[in-house]
């Protein structure tokens, strides 16, 4: 299961993400997402759980705790939309 983490403090790393959910079961992978220009992290990552059990768990235990200073809003990831349109121009010949 995908479980989204927001609310994320600048100083929280991969591995600390990895360890506070690893209290509630396996772990398959702990990512924050980073900037792609400046690489600080935007404030929320992803941890991704094989067992559900495990992963409602995590989801319960964890939202609203305190991890470095910051308190977790945590959930189930949502799918991403397919958000991959075909440029932003209309149709029309450029001459």
């Amino acid at each position: 299961m995908n479980i989204f983490v927001g609310n994320l403090s600048s100083g929280v790393t991969d591995e600390d993400l990895r360890n506070a959910f690893e209290a509630f079961g396996q772990v398959s992978s702990a990512t924050i997402t980073k900037d792609k220009y400046s690489g600080e992290s935007r404030g929320f990552g992803f941890v991704e759980m094989p067992a559900k059990a495990e992963a409602l768990a995590a989801i319960n235990g964890m939202n609203g705790k305190e991890l470095k200073g910051q308190n977790l809003k945590v959930n189930e990831a949502r799918p991403r939309p397919d958000a991959r349109g075909g440029g932003g121009r209309s149709g029309g010949r450029r001459w």
